[in-house]
């Protein structure tokens, strides 16, 4: 008899600003039962009490990365099914290319991204909301999306687009997660 994989999957959730992306990593870590990592930018930013600059934008992914090796583990120790991310490593490469004209996080953010299970990308088709420091604004969320949309499908990544809002943006993340997609190790 062939052994169960129990190596928790990591699932990326991704999209423009002011999508849903810490709403939806919460609702879908407590309905599994499983970690989520918190995006680090938003606690960076609270601390230093501004965007990030230029110098700052690897720190900031590594941390990302470091805070999903933590949940990985945590889950792995619980037998979790999933850890949940919200955010990776490419939406920062991403901001910090639309930012500031810098593409040299790509090379490692790609690497990194072949760990993720499934990427759940959220559409920006839900109601902007001002949200901490790190917002640009409305007018940036398509321009973000499109670019998250590019960038995964060049690597080939899993990838699920999520509309609606609320319960129904939910139960369409859970279907995706219950749906065939390549698992990929973490």
């Amino acid at each position: 008899m062939a052994a169960l994989n129990t190596t928790p999957m990591r699932i990326a959730i991704l999209g423009a600003e002011s999508t849903g992306k810490t709403t939806l990593a919460k609702a879908l870590a407590h309905r599994f039962q499983c970690p989520w990592v918190a995006e680090y930018l938003r606690d960076f930013c609270a601390a230093v009490n501004r965007t990030p600059r230029i110098d700052e934008q690897r720190r900031i992914m590594t941390q990302q990365m470091a805070r999903e090796g933590e949940a990985l583990a945590l889950a792995t120790t619980n037998q979790a099914p999933f850890v949940f991310c919200d955010t990776s490593p490419i939406q920062t490469a991403i901001y910090s290319d639309y930012v500031f004209a810098d593409d040299s996080l790509f090379a490692d953010a790609k690497a990194w991204h072949a760990r993720y299970a499934l990427t759940l990308l959220l559409a920006p088709d839900i109601d902007w909301v001002a949200d901490g420091l790190q917002r640009e604004g409305a007018h940036v969320r398509d321009d973000i999306h499109a670019a998250i949309a590019q960038r995964l499908g060049e690597m080939g990544a899993a990838v699920v687009l999520i509309k609606g809002s609320g319960k129904i943006r939910e139960h369409n993340a859970v279907t995706a997660l219950k749906g065939p997609f390549q698992s990929r190790p973490c």
